[in-house]
């Protein structure tokens, strides 16, 4: 049966590698619907290429000008655009799309995201937030309506995998790998001078802007503690994290006769994202996925994680014990703190103090509604934006 694709922020990076996993294989995959921001000369060149049957922008004011766009590429085909939320959730409601690939960065898309396991359709989760704002509510949905959700970035993508050499209750612990980002060896001084354009010089991955900062500060390892929680079902005192500068373990489990599996392969998002899409089969790589050479690849190497000099891994631990509304106010602090950094308001060492006293001012609750994770987020992201507003520091963009 040919499978049909929604894929929500299909202009980043990860929904144009999505784009590159899927093209040629017509008899597997067929694009229904495409969402993106406002990038629209690339999600016209993937309309022309892919030909989906619903295209989706931000505002509605993207609606004309991406018409423009297609209408220079030649394109006369009828396609249906819409915008905003309302389009995302018609988009994975289509009759034709039975696989979402959540690919949007930030809380974008969550509400079509939730819609869509409502509906019991499959999702590919490569952005965390979704199971970091809204993990007991996604997941008891996805529990109740029989709904599969796919880790596609790399770490959960490993574990996933990892996972069916054994049982749940034969599992030890779960060990998530991180590079450790391009300040693992600068001195602790030195961080409050970072610049953005030093923070966004990842060793290994190329990614967006929110995410690289994560890597520089740890917050992603943060992140995907709560995400590999909701995802696999185990608490934060089975989930560790290791520094692993080479990115070639994307990581292990530890089983309980001292066993560990891990998952190892060249650092390519094609490959998770590949797995996801045809789970649960595991396709060919048929020459466009690169192979592991571990002989070029020499000796690997391994570190616990300073949480002296990177307070946000234990920002991240402590929403997740903490519970309830925290990881929401923990993700919606550090989005806002990570733009006031890139746009010179905010020092390196500023994000994790934004966060924190979010944390502290967010009054515990339990969100029992996608309407009340959102105005949860909301407030965190006020208080996040006054905590920005009093810092007393700012540095120019270099």
């Amino acid at each position: 049966m040919i499978k049909g694709l929604c894929i929500l922020g299909s202009t980043g990076s990860i929904g144009q590698n999505c784009l590159n996993v899927v093209r040629g294989r017509e008899d597997r995959f067929r694009v229904v619907s495409l969402s993106a921001g406002r990038n629209l000369d690339v999600l016209a060149d993937q309309i022309a290429e892919f030909r989906p049957s619903i295209a989706v922008v931000a505002q509605r004011d993207s609606i004309a000008p991406l018409r423009d766009w297609l209408q220079a590429r030649g394109f006369r085909e009828n396609i249906k655009i819409i915008a905003g939320t309302e389009g995302q959730v018609e988009a994975v409601s289509h009759p034709e799309v039975n696989f979402i690939v959540a690919a949007s960065h930030g809380t974008t898309g969550l509400v079509a995201v939730y819609e869509a396991i409502c509906a019991g359709k499959a999702v590919g989760l490569a952005n965390k937030e979704v199971m970091v704002v809204a993990g007991e509510l996604v997941t008891r949905t996805a529990r109740e309506r029989g709904a599969d959700v796919l880790p596609i970035d790399s770490e959960h993508c490993a574990i996933h995998q990892c996972l069916r050499s054994g049982t749940h209750q034969e599992v030890r612990r779960l060990i998530l790998t991180g590079s450790g980002g391009p300040f693992l060896k600068t001195p602790s001084e030195k961080l409050e001078a970072v610049t953005p354009d030093l923070a966004l010089k990842h060793p290994i991955w190329k990614m967006g802007g929110r995410i690289t900062i994560d890597s520089a500060t740890l917050m992603n390892k943060g992140l995907e503690i709560i995400e590999a929680h909701w995802l696999f079902d185990f608490p934060s005192q089975q989930i560790d994290v290791m520094v692993h500068p080479e990115s070639i373990i994307h990581s292990m489990i530890e089983f309980c006769d001292g066993s560990v599996m891990a998952q190892l392969s060249v650092a390519d998002m094609r490959l998770p994202i590949q797995y996801a899409l045809t789970y649960p089969e595991r396709a060919a790589a048929d020459g466009y996925l690169p192979l592991l050479d571990l002989i070029a690849a020499g000796s690997l190497h391994f570190q616990q994680p300073d949480a002296g000099r990177f307070p946000c891994l234990a920002l991240g631990r402590a929403a997740l014990e903490q519970g309830g509304v925290m990881p929401c106010a923990l993700n919606a602090a550090d989005e806002v703190a990570v733009e006031a950094f890139l746009s010179g308001e905010l020092q390196f060492t500023d994000i994790p103090r934004v966060i924190e006293k979010v944390m502290r001012g967010t009054p515990a609750s339990h969100p029992s509604t996608m309407e009340e994770v959102l105005e949860n987020d909301r407030q965190a992201r006020l208080y996040a934006r006054e905590s920005v507003s009093s810092m007393t520091h700012p540095h120019s963009v270099g």
